[in-house]
């Protein structure tokens, strides 16, 4: 090839002896940058975006830094492109490959999080607009002519279709004055959200409690430094105003914020509570939003516009130009810890992210993990505690119902002791919250004849039955989404109608509910239900205007949500989950719980927690009976620090999971075989495994797992890299590695 021959296929012509080159990291599952030619009409720095060539496609990628030289000049690929946007800020960029190191997980695909919507790299494409024409004629118009031209006085051009619903008229009625004269066509382009906050619009009225944690918080943004601290309140204490002042402090000095939010369910209410604040509504970030409003976010982002973002575990990863404040809203909820693609916790990884950019991070709780509190009594986290219920609310009666005095029949869930203080409720005009964390009718349906039970063909997991919403008639695994039609007769032994449903689901709850209280509006409120965002807020809001007197839920309904009217929370089977053998069973059991008792009493009417429990002497509903008193939930997370600490547990030790999976079962144990044979032993680290996964078939695949249990002083990332890189691994077995695992399923 000479010097001076096109190359990079006919894409740039280049002097690849005196070629200046640097390396680019491309979003796809690589470990590190590629070298990459910077044509000569071309300026780049670190940070840059820009479309490269890769293979046979070109894909957008970012500038990492200088070029590693270890390939030869002529075979070196150029820049195709770069992308009108600010660098990505290096704080961020810094960010990007901690994570991929303390995961273990490729670079490129951590990067492939930030640059989730690759639309937005690209100026935004304009629609048609329409305005009022400078100096136009006034016309004989008619009325509805006359109609649009009020519409447009404001000088304020909208597409066509906005027009004409403003002015109750058709579009043609915009385009014949179009061709008249009278209007004139522009581009309009859609604005990025939550570009003007207003930071000095008057805030709620505060505690006294709350405006000392405000001043507090306030105190740490103007620092510009790192740190880290955990506002600590009871249910309905007002966190969330306090953290506000915090959000406008950050946005006083031009900074952008992120908010995450366990589930979007909550970002209904919080949605017009920021408005009310602030002025103006918050952007939003979550797989539901259209490509058109991912690209325009994402896009507002990256170019600083975009001030405050709320959002799930993903939003920690845009490429914020200035970020100056993280709030990690319910920071012990399970949520924010992905469990495919990169395996991350997002709170954790936000504690990094604010180190990093040296601001501060607000970890938000009423019931904080043990993995925070037990940083706060090192002294690591700053602690502001909000001890009581704003507005003079009281914390709710919480009382223990022993189901194995209720004598039950099979068919039913719901004790006398519960339906006779929902009698009560409902006659005092006040409304009722059912709480069952599980979906469907049924968990399981089996053959009253053969014992057969109805299993997902593709995971360890039996098949919940469903009568009501879209999946009714239906049996259907929660896992993978398979389903099927509740056969007729037993597939096994083919006895006919001798198959029934075993055990409550809320659907079932839901049925039971409407027979005690036929005139009674009762709502069943789970994601089956509520499968878009317009739906759930919709029902939120009857709920809160008082147009459902009882509501049947799952954990989409146990936190986060205000609802004044509702004083009597019913828990229809709180040791769903005590029995479990997982490091954290208890410790969540007792969050959602306590959520749950939460949404009970909250404003000026005093509210009661039934729990049907037939463990009423267990530790954890004991706990949760004496945390109305206020001295339950410390002794709990006290307790269960304590006997993680005996065990030898995090928060006093780390452990990594090991999961090895695939199509061919044997092969899969073959391999798991080999990881264990080579496990690391010795005094700062023990492998135990492997042994089958409880769900030891998912979505069509075989698992395996080995568990790591190692000292916090030793490098555990090294370590198990050079195990499983000692282990060949077929091309059809997945080896995957989960650092700081939270659950073991």
């Amino acid at each position: 090839m000479s010097q001076n021959e096109l190359f990079n296929d006919g894409v740039v012509k280049q002097d690849v002896v005196n070629a200046r080159t640097i390396s680019v990291l491309v979003p796809y599952p690589v470990d590190k940058a590629y070298d990459y030619i910077i044509p000569e009409d071309l300026n780049v720095s670190d940070g840059d975006y820009v479309l490269v060539p890769l293979g046979g496609r070109e894909v957008p990628a970012v500038v990492w830094g200088q070029s590693r030289g270890d390939v030869k000049p002529e075979k070196l690929k150029s820049i195709i492109h770069k992308f009108d946007l600010p660098p990505m800020d290096v704080a961020h960029r810094e960010f990007i490959a901690w994570t991929a190191r303390y995961n273990m997980a490729p670079l490129g695909f951590v990067l492939k999080m930030a640059l989730s919507a690759p639309g937005g790299l690209e100026p935004p494409v304009p629609a048609k607009g329409y305005r009022l024409k400078d100096g136009f004629e006034l016309l004989k118009l008619t009325a509805k002519q006359n109609a649009v031209v009020q519409v447009l006085y404001d000088n304020v051009p909208r597409i066509a279709a906005d027009i004409a619903r403003e002015a109750e008229v058709s579009s043609g009625v915009v385009k014949t004055l179009f061709d008249k004269g009278v209007l004139e066509c522009v581009d309009i382009y859609n604005p990025a959200p939550c570009i003007k906050p207003d930071p000095y619009r008057q805030r709620a009225e505060l505690s006294e409690d709350q405006a000392y944690a405000a001043d507090g918080l306030c105190d740490f943004v103007r620092s510009g430094s790192y740190k880290a601290v955990l506002l600590d309140g009871v249910t309905g204490a007002g966190k969330t105003e306090v953290y506000f002042e915090a959000v406008a402090e950050a946005l006083k000095a031009d900074k952008q914020v992120c908010i995450l939010l366990p589930e979007i369910a909550l970002s209904n209410a919080f949605f017009q509570r920021f408005k009310e604040r602030f002025g103006c509504a918050p952007a939003l970030w979550h797989s539901h939003l259209s490509k058109g409003q991912r690209d325009n976010t994402w896009r507002g982002v990256a170019r600083g516009h975009t001030k405050v973002v709320i959002g799930a575990r993903s939003a920690l990863y845009l490429p914020y130009r200035d970020l100056g404040l993280i709030v990690i809203d319910e920071e012990h909820d399970p949520a924010y810890k992905q469990e495919d693609g990169v395996i991350y916790h997002a709170r954790d990884m936000a504690i990094m992210r604010a180190f990093k950019g040296s601001f501060p991070i607000v970890l938000v709780s009423a019931t904080p993990s043990v993995e925070t509190m037990q940083n706060v009594w090192d002294g690591k986290y700053e602690h502001m505690v909000l001890p009581s219920r704003f507005g003079g609310a009281h914390m709710p009666d919480i009382e223990a119902i022993d189901m194995r005095l209720e004598k039950l029949d099979a068919q039913h869930f719901i004790s006398l002791q519960l339906r006779q203080a929902m009698e009560e409720t409902l006659g005092r005009g006040e409304q009722i919250l059912l709480f069952l964390n599980r979906r469907g009718y049924a968990p399981l349906t089996l053959c009253r004849s053969c014992g057969h039970r109805m299993e997902c063909p593709r995971c360890t997991a039996w098949l919940v039955e469903h009568k009501v919403g879209a999946g009714q008639g239906r049996l259907q695994c929660h896992h993978c989404g398979f389903h099927a039609y509740a056969p007729d007769k037993c597939p096994e032994c083919a006895e006919p109608d001798s198959m029934v449903a075993c055990g409550p689901g809320v659907e079932r709850i839901y049925a039971e509910a409407q027979h005690y209280f036929p005139d009674a509006n009762v709502m069943l409120l789970a994601s089956d239900t509520a499968e878009d965002g317009e739906t759930l807020k919709g029902m939120l809001s009857d709920i809160r205007e008082g147009r459902v007197d009882i509501v049947i839920g799952t954990q989409i309904i146990a936190k986060g949500h205000h609802f004044p009217n509702l004083t009597l929370v019913g828990v229809v089977d709180a040791d769903l989950g005590l029995q479990g053998g997982e490091l954290r069973a208890s410790e969540r059991v007792y969050q959602l719980l306590h959520q749950v008792a939460g949404r009970a009493g909250r404003a000026a009417k005093k509210g009661r927690v039934l729990l049907q429990s037939f463990m009423p002497d267990h530790r954890i509903i004991k706990a949760l009976c004496e945390s109305s008193h206020g001295d339950g939930r410390d002794a709990f997370i006290e307790t269960e620090v304590a006997e993680r600490e005996v065990a030898h547990m995090p928060p006093f030790s780390r452990l990594a999971g090991i999961i090895v999976s695939g199509r061919d079962e044997a092969q899969v144990f073959e391999v798991a075989k080999l990881l264990g044979r080579s496990a690391p032993q010795g005094p700062e680290i023990v492998t135990l495994g492997p042994a089958p996964a409880p769900y030891a078939k998912l979505r069509g695949k075989f698992r395996y797992r080995l568990l790591v249990q190692a000292g916090k002083n030793l490098d555990l990332q090294k370590t198990l890299a050079a195990w499983v890189a000692g282990v060949k691994v077929p091309s059809t077995v997945r080896v995957y590695i989960d650092i700081d695992p939270q659950s073991f399923l």
